[in-house]
């Protein structure tokens, strides 16, 4: 009986026995409890070294094309920009392409910018991409709402629906483009949505009708009715005050005059 009694008192003290933890453990949590901070800042460093190549290339552009260049800037500390004349979007964009010190063969995005104070509203935005150098350009140029750019569908094919889209959505006309219709509204859609002067509900309301079973397009009408209230204060039209004058009125021991 003892023996058994021993054995069971061995038992119990094993289970509720600290378990030692490996080394290993011990010294990855000593060592994540004394890490220090990550100090290195969360903005990108700039490349002195980048900047000063895309500084140099820049100048060489514009040594090249004189004529079209207008003005070569460095953007947000390390992207290069060149802004050229509208009738120097073809022969620059070429260049940039084509020529063996530049290789930009990827027109990456195009759009455009629609400021109104500026005599030519429209600003046209290329970004290019050199795939053989690992480099970034941005071309700019302007143009107005009756003034027509030239496409530069024939040098990148990926132009074909970024100027679409630029037509759709500002208006700006290319000549040259082999199909220039809108590509993000619907048919009949009248306007130019990214314009500046664009209402922000459009002119047409496009609703499903439940009688003709079908959608119908209508034109949009914003003005609303004249209503009329004829109210002693404006705080009448709430539920509290449409039954009369909701304020409290006063006891007969507060109305009684004081002795």
């Amino acid at each position: 009986m003892a023996f058994a009694m021993r054995n069971v008192f061995s038992a119990i003290k094993s289970l509720t026995r600290v378990q030692s933890q490996p080394q290993r453990y011990i010294s990855a949590c000593s060592t994540l409890r004394t890490a220090k901070a990550d100090e290195r800042p969360t903005v990108r460093r700039l490349d002195q070294n980048k900047v000063t190549e895309l500084t140099d290339f820049g100048a060489y552009v514009a040594d090249c094309l004189p004529r079209y260049v207008e003005k070569v800037q460095i953007a947000a500390g390390d992207e290069l920009e060149i802004c050229i004349s509208p009738e120097g979007i073809v022969p620059t964009i070429s260049f940039l392409t084509y020529h063996h010190n530049a290789q930009f063969t990827n027109l990456s995005d195009m759009t455009a910018v629609d400021i109104p104070s500026r005599p030519y509203r429209f600003e046209l935005v290329y970004n290019l991409l050199s795939i053989r150098f690992a480099r970034r350009i941005r071309v700019k140029s302007y143009t107005d709402e009756l003034t027509p750019v030239d496409s530069i569908y024939e040098i990148h094919k990926s132009a074909d629906w970024y100027e679409r889209e630029v037509w759709d959505m500002f208006g700006i006309y290319f000549s040259g483009h082999p199909d220039l219709r809108r590509i993000l509204t619907d048919y009949g859609f009248e306007g130019h949505p990214l314009r500046k002067d664009f209402p922000l509900t459009g002119f047409i309301e496009v609703r499903y009708d439940d009688e003709k079973k079908r959608v119908v397009a209508e034109p949009l009408e914003l003005a609303q009715e004249y209503r009329k209230f004829e109210l002693s204060a404006p705080w009448e039209q709430f539920p509290n005050f449409r039954k009369g004058n909701s304020a409290p009125q006063p006891t007969p021991a507060e109305t009684a005059p004081k002795k």
